[in-house]
């Protein structure tokens, strides 16, 4: 797997793996059905009746003053006397103060590696544009942690600071020195901890250096940075640990998030690192008890603790009843997730050529061989691939795997007729060529793109990290749709936040956080491509044809938002508010 996310899976398998395998691994979906209680009104008739301003996303009739919506489903569109023969006297009528959108699709985002740090202060880059404010949260925070209790914090990100600067025991000690503080790296990487989390952790100058792990000192004494897993397991072993109940606490609170961004359907993109099959059981289990506020899609991670080969992985998923497509209308598995390189920004995204002031662009994470074979493994049960590709030589690595493959596995079914077209996806696909594009869509795999890192890095792949040239290539959406390809747009939640409607307009505008220019003019794309990005392409690469467009036959997933993106200036959807969301027709988030 990636740099990144290995360090993040091996902290977070520390800490609340056990918490999740709690859960057993009995996969038992609930079936909610997703719609109303059949009405007395049934035979046609609707039950429930939306009437106001509706944008559809269809772009065949884009705009719609009532919606009939029965059993979950939308059997009417148009004005309300259009509709009015599908209503009778036990149609509730809802009337939204605000745009009726369709349900906004997260097709790549992480539940539980981000569990870990839920709860502690947020000092990204966003929340903390210069260094200076970094310091200043955390002082703030200090001051409302009860005595004793440690003030933890995450997302600290130096490259995003001129001169990447470290966040040492002595700058921490002036936020606290009753407490422990201690501060993660973005990439989970590293940590920075002040002189009470070190003798809290029982480190000394006189601590030997862990195992692939850095303590790092100057002329013998710790400067509270330490970096890789083991070294920042030894700083976390003694925090307290999660419960099976803070872990479900922790997830409902992400998708929450999640719908509270008019997000109805999204994609975990690495389940199974932690726990297994519990992480499934886990979600079947909080989605019987009360439906989940976001209907997830899983993808299966393929390596598994305690399997040694690829065929191992799948053996066991499939003995689980995890199988693609499996599951029910709220949690179902639909894909196989294999780790091809790192994090770019991280420079471990495997490049064909060196990043700045390097000697190497990276590497990957597997051989040919090796990449063939956990290929194979997932093809062979019908899953669809979903390759995490950052770097131009990633692309590569991977493009001439499908290639070889894909066609040996074209046809067939997996008895509901999706084998034949399972949308295999390469995700970021960073940074790609002309020649790729071209082969991707030729090789049936789509791209799926971390939009915002233009939005938030853009400056820094210019700068320091790839180059102008490469920059450019950075997130190709309008040359990938030149090429015939439906591409999708994602968070990587939470490497940036969940927010559909800024990854589309960074999409149309593509200008840098930092300085305001606009990097690679030409991939800039239009609205309506941008927001079909977020929804109807979105949807289709994760085999949910039903959702992203509001169209009779659909499902009824709508969010309630205070403005219509399908009409309004991209400069201002980041200040879209959404007020409500639903799921078939039944509220899962209000304001």
């Amino acid at each position: 797997m990636c740099d990144t996310h290995s360090a993040t899976t091996s902290l977070s398998r520390d800490r609340i793996a056990p918490a999740i395998a709690s859960a057993g691994v009995a996969v038992e979906p609930a079936h909610h059905r997703g719609g109303r209680p059949a009405s007395p009104a049934a035979g046609g008739r609707a039950d429930l009746l939306v009437v106001g301003r509706i944008a559809t996303g269809d772009p065949a009739a884009p705009t719609a003053e009532a919606m009939a919506i029965s059993d979950g489903r939308i059997i009417g569109l148009g004005s309300a006397a259009d509709l009015d023969a599908l209503t009778g006297p036990a149609t509730q009528t809802v009337a939204p103060d605000g745009v009726v959108i369709p349900g906004l699709i997260e097709p790549h985002a992480h539940i539980w590696i981000s569990l870990l740090t839920l709860d502690w202060v947020d000092v990204s880059h966003v929340a903390c544009p210069r260094f200076d404010d970094v310091v200043t949260t955390l002082k703030a925070a200090a001051a409302h942690v009860p005595a004793g209790q440690p003030l933890l914090a995450k997302l600290f990100d130096p490259s995003l600071y001129p001169g990447e600067p470290a966040l040492t025991r002595d700058i921490l000690d002036r936020v606290a020195t009753d407490r422990p503080v201690i501060v993660l790296n973005a990439s989970m990487h590293f940590a920075y901890a002040n002189t009470a989390a070190l003798d809290a952790a029982g480190i000394t100058d006189a601590t030997p250096q862990p195992a692939g792990g850095t303590l790092e000192k100057v002329d013998g004494r710790l400067t509270g940075v330490v970096g890789e897993s083991p070294a920042v397991t030894m700083l976390l072993a003694r925090l307290p640990r999660p419960t099976e109940a803070d872990i479900a606490r922790g997830i409902r609170q992400v998708l929450t998030e999640f719908a509270a961004q008019g997000v109805t359907s999204m994609r975990e993109a690495m389940t199974g690192t932690l726990a297994g099959v519990s992480e499934i059981a886990m979600l079947h289990q909080l989605n019987g008890a009360a439906r989940l506020p976001v209907r997830v899609s899983t993808a299966q991670f393929s390596t598994l603790a305690g399997c040694t080969t690829p065929a191992d992985v799948a053996a066991a998923w499939k003995a689980a009843g995890v199988t693609p497509f499996s599951g029910d209308e709220m949690v179902r598995a639909d894909a196989w997730k294999i780790v091809a390189d790192g994090s770019n920004q991280g420079r471990s995204g495997y490049f064909l050529q060196p990043y700045l002031g390097e000697n190497t662009g990276g590497h990957a994470n597997w051989t040919p061989e090796g990449l063939r074979e956990v290929m194979r493994a997932g093809l062979d049960d019908g899953w669809q691939l979903m390759i995490h590709t950052n770097g131009d030589a990633a692309v590569e690595f991977a493009l001439e795997a499908a290639e070889e493959l894909l066609p040996q596995y074209a046809g067939g079914s997996t008895g509901d007729g999706r084998r034949g077209d399972l949308r295999h996806r390469f995700e970021h696909a960073s940074v790609t060529t002309d020649d790729q594009l071209v082969r991707m869509a030729s090789a049936g795999v789509s791209p799926s793109f971390l939009m915002d890192h233009v939005y938030y890095w853009g400056a820094a792949f210019r700068d320091t990290i790839l180059g102008p040239a490469r920059a450019a290539r950075l997130d190709r959406l309008a040359s990938a749709s030149r090429a015939g390809l439906r591409a999708s747009l994602h968070s990587d939640y939470n490497v940036t936040k969940v927010q559909p409607l800024h990854a589309a307009q960074t999409a149309v505008l593509r200008r840098l956080e930092a300085d305001g220019t606009v990097l690679g003019p030409d991939e800039r794309v239009t609205p309506a491509q941008a927001l079909a990005a977020v929804t109807t392409d979105a949807a289709w690469q994760i085999h949910a044809d039903d959702r992203g467009a509001l169209r009779v036959g659909a499902r009824a997933d709508f969010a309630v938002a205070d403005a219509d993106p399908w009409t309004s200036d991209p400069a201002g959807w980041h200040d879209i508010s959404v007020q409500a969301t639903y799921i078939d027709g039944v509220p899962a988030y209000t304001a």
